[in-house]
């Protein structure tokens, strides 16, 4: 596993409900979360190697801003 980190314009608790399903179906993901109380909200993920593009694209997907730090 590795640790993956995206700055995105997700805002609230909402955005973060609206990702979750999206997230949810790739595979070979592990937890997740969204550091709200920092301005660049950044999206760290434990993932299995290859999956920064299927996460960047469920984001984009879900309506979202995402680049990969």
């Amino acid at each position: 596993m590795e640790t993956l980190k995206f700055k995105t314009n997700l805002r609230c608790g909402g955005c973060i409900a609206t990702i979750k399903p999206e997230l949810d179906k790739i595979e070979g993901l592990g937890q997740w979360n969204v550091d709200l109380s920092v301005p660049d909200r950044i999206l760290e993920v434990e993932s299995s190697p290859g999956k920064a593009a299927a996460i960047m694209e469920a984001i984009k997907k879900a309506g979202y801003e995402i680049r990969q730090l």
